[in-house]
């Protein structure tokens, strides 16, 4: 089974499947195949977290890979130029993405197909072009402005002068080839060779700040993840800079509620989620920094003592504090989540992403290759903040996803898009699941919540307000406001999120998938 977002991408890895590979191999070709058709969402030039688990053993790994600023700038650089925060487009706004060092960790570690062959997918959809879905010709007419500002973007995403629209096909020759050569050279000729050489020089030349030590020295961390328990559920999360440990910290929180009695849409079921989340977001606005840089207490930030003594900050009738630290989400953010499982029980769980959509809207002449804004995104220009930004140093990231065992055994396996909302969005989905007795598509078609400010450091500290999707009941809206939450209904057409779930049921050996109804994905299986 293959659930994601890119109906191209699913095909993809089934193709790989029904081939004999794996669900690492699959996997693999599902995320090359997105970097591809999946423009404004993730890319060669993006970043990727991933959780594999490994039926032989039981093993989860956790696999992440992102990477540092231009080590020719420093936090003084930019507060000298009169910024307060980050650009948010250009080079100075990239990351040396991680995503292809991540492909070349996962092949060498679980995969069991030729590298380049599962690439040719990819390269295929690069070279002849595919046809644009619905959402993703929605991305572009929102954001053609800000594209047409960079010649070298333009040049391949608006040829002609022209927005892409629905159903119009999108050739990026330059990708294909630059592809062709990370198929034959690996991670080594993204990082170190030729393509290297023409993507510095590309970002360089339009006012970057980068050396060939920055990309050569990238490194991938290969690790256990983090996890918690949860109603009997070993829930596993990607490690920092991943900020997936807020999933765990607001599930640790909740536990100690009776949500079973009541419902998804019950106004104490959603009062009491918030309030976990203002606890566990001001936890990672006041904390979290770069493990290799920032000394920080994850392990007892994520303990079950620590919620307990965490918990009797949540009141059950009325809105408690802003947490401190607290600060606005963005809530433009694209990423792009999928997963997999096969007939042997392996299953992954991975979200990459350009961060905004479209990244930093840079794409290097000649490559193809379309770019991250993680830098200008995540890294915060105020002084002592864990987040600072400083050369050789990762910014805090909003990637993460899930996936538990049960027995031991892989169960639910889950992810969304969507910036601060995807740590809020795996709460609102085990939920469903293990407290409310949903199965995988119902809890994926579930009205959602959004708690907002989130931790995006790049933005002005807002109001705190409680979003809702359209479908939420009037009677949910009433008590939440009557409990004090600032409550905005979203608009209709504006949705939260795009869950991709896999429910592995081993007492009848079935798969069951859900793709959500709010993007352009679906389950596919065979």
């Amino acid at each position: 089974m293959v659930c994601t977002n890119s109906p191209l991408s699913a095909a993809a890895g089934l193709k790989v499947l029904q081939e004999g590979g794996n669900a690492f191999d699959a996997a693999l070709a599902v995320a090359a195949t997105e970097t591809v058709t999946m423009v404004p969402m993730c890319g060669v030039g993006g970043d990727s977290f991933i959780l594999l688990y490994e039926a032989a053993n039981s093993q989860v790994t956790s696999i992440s890979s992102s990477g540092v600023p231009g080590s020719g700038a420093s936090a003084d650089y930019y507060r000298k130029q009169g910024l307060t925060m980050m650009p948010l487009e250009g080079p100075h706004s990239v990351g040396v993405p991680g995503e292809v060092a991540a492909w070349e960790e996962v092949h060498r570690r679980f995969c069991s197909k030729p590298f380049d062959q599962l690439l040719d997918t990819a390269i295929g959809y690069a070279e002849d072009g595919f046809a644009i879905p619905p959402k993703i010709a929605e991305n572009f007419a929102s954001t053609a402005d800000r594209l047409a500002a960079f010649p070298s973007t333009a040049e391949v995403l608006l040829a002609g002068g022209r927005t892409p629209g629905e159903g119009d096909l999108l050739v990026n020759k330059d990708l294909a080839e630059s592809l062709r050569r990370i198929a034959v050279g690996g991670a080594d000729e993204f990082y170190k060779g030729e393509l290297s050489r023409k993507i510095l020089k590309a970002l360089n030349d339009a006012g970057g700040l980068f050396t060939a030590e920055d990309f050569a020295d990238h490194e991938v961390d290969v690790h256990d993840p983090i996890g918690t328990t949860y109603r009997g559920e070993t829930i596993y999360q990607t490690r920092p800079p991943s900020q997936g440990f807020i999933h765990l910290e607001m599930l640790n929180l909740i536990e100690g509620f009776e949500l079973s009695r009541l419902s998804s849409d019950d106004p104490e079921a959603i009062h009491l989620m918030v309030e976990a989340k203002k606890i566990a977001y001001g936890d990672r606005n006041r904390l979290a920094g770069d493990p290799r840089v920032v000394e920080w207490p994850l392990d007892e930030v994520i303990s079950k003592k620590y919620a307990d003594r965490r918990r009797s900050e949540i009141s059950f009738d009325r809105v408690g504090g802003e947490s401190p630290g607290l600060e606005s989400a963005r809530t433009d953010g694209n990423t792009t989540y999928f997963c997999v499982a096969d007939g042997a029980g392996n299953a992954v769980s991975w979200v990459h992403s350009l961060s905004h959509g479209f990244g930093s809207r840079f794409m290097a002449g000649g490559t193809g290759i379309l770019f991250n804004n993680r830098a200008g995104r995540g890294f915060s220009l105020i002084p002592g903040h864990p987040n600072e930004f400083a050369p050789n140093k990762r910014t805090m990231h909003t990637l993460n996803c899930y996936l538990t065992l049960r027995d031991g055994k892989a169960h639910i396996v889950g992810g969304t898009p969507g910036g601060d909302f995807q740590p809020q969005s795996g709460a609102q989905i085990i939920t469903n699941l293990l407290d409310f007795g949903m199965g995988p598509q119902e809890a994926v078609d579930a009205p959602r919540w959004w708690s907002c400010p989130g931790s995006d450091p790049a933005t002005i500290a807002t109001e705190m307000e409680l979003r809702v999707e359209p479908e939420m009941p009037d009677a949910t809206v009433k008590g939440l406001e009557k409990m004090g939450h600032k409550v905005v209904r979203r608009n209709a057409g504006v949705y939260d999120g795009k869950v991709q779930l896999i429910v592995i049921d081993r007492d009848r050996q079935v798969l069951m998938g859900a793709a959500d109804p709010r993007g352009d994905g679906l389950a596919a299986a065979f």
